[in-house]
């Protein structure tokens, strides 16, 4: 748990607090937060050493909704805003955190695979950022592009967009949702195919400001 600034997608810019829950599945190759795959006891410490930790690693703590809120209060953060993460955030049912977020002046954020579905507040903002055939074997659930208000997807090559467009083939409507292109790595390629995309379908280009400003 940390706060700091949304790095990207919709809501680049927007000071946040970030939970990041315990677990999940999925197996992306490229993940960059691995250290949150395991959930096992004895990786379990206080909240406290987890908030003053100046490194990530594979340790948790466990907190119920309104714990969470008071720690909240008790670290002094600003932001309003509420990013809920994973590892997989989706594999919990989010209803109860993200109405007493709501009910106590915050804004809610999910950042999910689209895998499992979705359970949280109607005034949560769903980002779906789509998963396709990883080593978890999991299915992207068209219920949770359904949900979703934001579709950000990860590229390299004009296959996974192909992949993208399969998944959107199943889709009632896209309107009143944002379609984003995110460059894996910022590869120059990835970038230059991610801009020229967005352009033809007037897309959105999601570029991940915090790794090139060097913010967590």
């Amino acid at each position: 748990m940390f706060e700091t600034i949304q790095g990207e997608g919709a809501h680049t810019g927007i000071p946040s607090i970030f939970v990041r829950l315990q677990g999940c599945p999925v197996g992306c190759p490229w993940c960059d937060t691995k250290h949150t795959w395991e959930i096992k006891e004895d990786l379990i410490v206080s909240s406290k050493e987890i908030i003053e930790q100046a490194e990530e690693s594979e340790t948790y703590f466990l907190s119920d909704d309104k714990e969470l809120l008071t720690l909240f209060e008790k670290e002094r953060y600003l932001a309003k805003h509420v990013v809920i993460t994973g590892g997989e955030p989706c594999m919990y049912d989010l209803r109860g955190l993200t109405t007493l977020l709501h009910d106590n002046g915050f804004t809610t954020q999910i950042e999910t695979s689209g895998t499992f579905e979705i359970f949280c507040d109607e005034r949560t903002y769903v980002t779906v950022s789509p998963k396709i055939n990883m080593r978890g074997g999991f299915e992207v659930l068209t219920s949770a592009l359904e949900r979703a208000n934001e579709i950000k997807h990860p590229i390299a090559m004009q296959k996974h967009i192909d992949e993208l467009d399969a998944l959107l083939a199943n889709v009632s409507s896209l309107e009143g949702k944002q379609v984003c292109l995110q460059p894996i790595s910022q590869q120059p390629r990835a970038t230059e195919l991610a801009v020229k995309t967005c352009i033809a379908r007037n897309w959105r280009l999601s570029l991940q400001t915090h790794k090139y400003i060097g913010i967590e």
